[in-house]
């Protein structure tokens, strides 16, 4: 990347950052921490198994759906206001749940959490893209990246304490002071970041919303819906041929054509399906195979989180004298050893030789496959730009639920005996409820070690992917100084 001599460091960057790290860590803290908190929301709640899909999906359909939208409107109308209101409403809605007393009002709450955290997300990137130069932007990035990573496995561990002390609502109630310490250094430290001259695109959001909601909720619901995969499919290709119009457009669609831009999209949804992979296995693993309890099970999982976040640094440091491609294929491929150490799993040592590998290879590809991608784009549109970022690693981890819980769950089945009771076949809890654990361990194992494979094969494609279309020295974006000043 190239240094800026126009550009005036802000004295207060390192304490922006730390701001930005706070919110992420909320947002990403939220989306596995209430992993846990199924059994209390069954027994407490009331909630039917029906309620709980919803609960979860709530949340990723309103913040997959809105991305786009709301990192356009936030290059236009402000990122740092934009931050504020989501923060604003993902705390308020926090409250909110906190409050509920029937499943449905969880749902809407969920749902209006998905909507804050759509606003907070995109700007947390694209404030951190104006802010630094060319000379610090990968080691802040690479911060960032680690506050995700550590967040994402450090989740289920606060849920865990939570819940052995606490009731199922305080996971929720964490979020509302943290949210409001987050507003609070936003308007005290941050500076207000637009793209001046930009038009509203109202039929761009239109579609797009239409369109990125259809086609997440055909894959986290893992059915052959024709009527909403049609409609995914119209809006998006209705989305596409409306934004070549435009001499505005709300998503540049001449960045796809970029080869560090696309390989970096494709590399970043790859290495969440990875991500989301471990997550999916080991939350059941560990508590119903190794029998470890909430807290024990989400400490199990910090040596990937640790192995990330020391890494990250790592990475950054590497990258003044190796290439995006090389780090990023590096990394990929140590993910893929992790997985085929992981397919060889009979119990925590080798989980934990698995983890280290997995969370090293993870830190060194993370940095520079986001330096890449937002290398790529102009800074008029680092909002849109960070949503894309956000959005492929969304619809990566809802792939990861979809194909590995459809390949876990057949293999599981067809491991169990045929005279067991349908349930047991179908539940490893439900084994365990009825009395065949050991008959359901087995099966389960035999799930992950499959499960592991494939994961391995998608970090394998993907390190290919990185390294055959990655340019090793990525050419850097052009930065309108009068469109990116603070306002």
């Amino acid at each position: 990347m190239r240094v800026n001599s126009n550009t005036v460091r802000d004295p207060r960057r390192w304490w922006i950052l730390g701001a930005l790290c706070l919110t992420l860590l909320v947002l990403v803290v939220d989306n596995t921490v209430l992993t846990l908190a199924i059994p209390s929301l069954d027994q407490e709640l009331g909630a039917t198994p029906s309620d709980i899909q919803w609960i979860i999906d709530a949340y990723v359909l309103a913040f997959a759906g809105l991305l786009i939208t709301a990192g356009s409107l936030s290059d236009k109308y402000g990122r740092r206001r934009f931050l504020v209101i989501g923060l604003i409403l993902f705390g308020g809605a926090s409250l909110l749940a906190v409050l509920v007393t029937e499943p449905w009002q969880l749902i809407a709450a969920r749902a209006l959490m998905g909507v804050g955290g759509s606003l907070v997300m995109p700007s947390t990137l694209s404030i951190l893209m104006t802010v630094f130069d060319d000379t610090e932007r990968r080691k802040a990035m690479a911060a960032w990246s680690a506050v995700a990573l550590v967040g994402m496995v450090s989740g289920p561990t606060l849920g865990g304490l939570l819940l052995e002390h606490y009731w199922w609502g305080s996971v929720f109630l964490l979020n509302v002071p943290i949210a409001a310490i987050a507003v609070v250094a936003a308007i005290v430290l941050m500076p207000e970041t637009r793209s001046e001259g930009r038009t509203l695109d109202p039929v761009g959001v239109v579609l797009s919303i239409t369109g990125l909601t259809s086609a997440v909720y055909v894959i986290i619901e893992r059915e052959w819906n024709v009527p909403v995969i049609a409609l995914a499919v119209v809006a998006l290709a209705a989305f596409v041929l409306w934004e070549r119009r435009r001499a505005q457009p709300m998503l540049p669609l001449y960045l796809f054509a970029n080869r560090n831009f696309s390989g970096a999209s494709f590399s970043i949804l790859l290495m969440s399906f990875g991500a989301g992979a471990v997550m999916l296995m080991l939350t059941q693993y560990l508590q119903h195979v190794l029998g470890y309890a909430e807290m024990q099970a989400g400490l199990a999982m910090l040596p990937y989180a640790v192995a990330a976040a020391v890494c990250n640094g790592v990475g950054a440091a590497l990258a003044q004298k190796v290439s995006n491609r090389t780090l990023i294929g590096a990394g990929l491929l140590l993910m893929a050893a992790g997985f085929v150490v992981m397919a060889m799993t009979t119990g925590y040592p080798l989980l934990f030789t698995a983890l280290v590998i997995m969370g090293v290879g993870g830190g060194l590809a993370g940095p520079s496959a986001y330096a890449s991608l937002m290398g790529a784009i102009p800074l008029e549109h680092a909002g849109v730009g960070s949503a894309l970022n956000d959005t492929v690693q969304q619809v990566g981890m809802a792939l990861s639920i979809a194909v590995l819980g459809s390949v876990l769950a057949g293999r599981y089945t067809g491991e169990m005996p045929a005279g067991l009771p349908e349930a047991a076949r179908e539940s490893i809890g439900a084994a365990h409820l009825l009395g065949f654990a050991e008959q359901g361990d087995a099966a389960f194992t035999s799930a992950m070690h499959l499960g592991s494979w494939v994961g391995a094969a998608f970090c394998v494609a993907a390190a290919l992917l990185a390294v055959g279309v990655l340019r090793p020295q990525p050419a850097p974006a052009p930065r309108p100084e009068s469109e990116n000043a603070p306002v």
